[in-house]
């Protein structure tokens, strides 16, 4: 009898205990959802995320607030989503130049992907182009791989833009230095627009950026995509060739997006987040402003996100290493 007892007070413990937690998640979202973006309004990142998180609003009648949290790469971003309460109510768009490559970068960069969130799903999958500027201005036009390692041979050598310092653009562009014996300097930004206006200035020569992000300038006749980095060609940019079929043989990566949420936010909460942003992810008019904008849609399980999230982390601890970056 008295072990029933203690049985019964168990559950009954247990029931309370997790009443809070089930309510939580049923009444969710009761407030507005806080999305950092980790770059300046304009860049692929932004783009993408204002077009899901509308829709996610308009469909669902959440309160899905994008704000722009830029710097350090996009480690600001990250590192706030990470300090901030367990609770569903702020979340972060991820991609490989801060989920994957800050922790190994910077000593003190104040979060651990894999300790510090968890994976809710997948947005989208791109590459990322070199780009030159299309009108040449101050410098003259760099149209093919072979113009920039011969700029990069030149005393000046190579001008790079990036969207910021220790990012996948940092790193291809040690790699690339490496790979094609030339010189070269990073130069970087806090995202992706500026770096594109001071390449188009005719300050800079070039720029890596993600598809998304230059793509209307591409096609709007200011920037010359030059190579891509993936191991196939970009649908949105098919003339383009890879940097493979340019000449030169770096690692095969692809520029991607996904949504974080910090440690411990409720099962429930982590699983009502990635229903509905897979609904809207499906819809045939959000797929396509997101072709549009030169990436494709993804979605699917948070488990299966969570699985790419633990491959990809040490694909690019290896590239880290490969590349010899080192920052304080």
């Amino acid at each position: 009898m008295k072990q029933t007892m203690h049985v019964l007070a168990a559950i009954l413990c247990t029931t309370v205990t997790l009443a809070p937690v089930v309510a939580g998640a049923q009444d969710y979202p009761s407030k507005p959802i806080h999305l950092l973006i980790p770059f300046t309004p304009g860049g692929g990142t932004d783009l993408t995320s204002r077009v899901i998180s509308s829709k996610l609003t308009e469909v669902l009648k959440w309160q899905v607030l994008p704000e722009n949290r830029p710097g350090a790469a996009g480690n600001l971003a990250v590192e706030m989503a990470a300090k901030s309460p367990a609770d569903g109510y702020t979340i972060v768009v991820g991609q490989p130049d801060n989920v994957m490559i800050g922790p190994y970068l910077y000593a003190n960069v104040g979060y651990d992907t894999l300790k510090s969130f968890v994976p809710i799903v997948q947005l989208s999958e791109t590459s990322n182009a070199l780009v030159s500027n299309a009108a040449g201005g101050a410098r003259p036009p760099l149209t093919t791989m072979a113009d920039l390692i011969a700029k990069g041979k030149t005393a000046s050598g190579l001008l790079w833009a990036t969207a910021g310092n220790g990012g996948t653009g940092h790193l291809y562009g040690e790699l690339f230095k490496s790979a094609a014996a030339i010189k070269l300097l990073q130069v970087p930004y806090k995202g992706a627009a500026p770096a594109l206006a001071d390449v188009m200035g005719g300050h800079v020569d070039v720029a890596i950026m993600s598809v998304p992000s230059v793509l209307g300038l591409v096609r709007g006749g200011k920037l010359i995509p030059v190579a891509v980095t993936t191991s196939k060609r970009s649908a949105m940019l098919p003339n383009t060739p890879t940097l493979i079929e340019a000449g030169v043989n770096v690692v095969d990566a692809a520029h991607w997006l996904g949504l974080f949420a910090p440690a411990g936010t409720p099962q429930a909460i982590v699983t009502r987040l990635n229903a509905a942003f897979n609904k809207v992810l499906q819809m045939p008019e959000v797929r396509e402003k997101i072709a549009d904008g030169g990436a494709t849609a993804v979605g699917g399980s948070q488990e299966g996100f969570a699985t790419f999230v633990r491959s990809e982390y040490a694909k690019w601890g290896k590239i880290v290493k490969d590349s010899g970056v080192k920052l304080e």
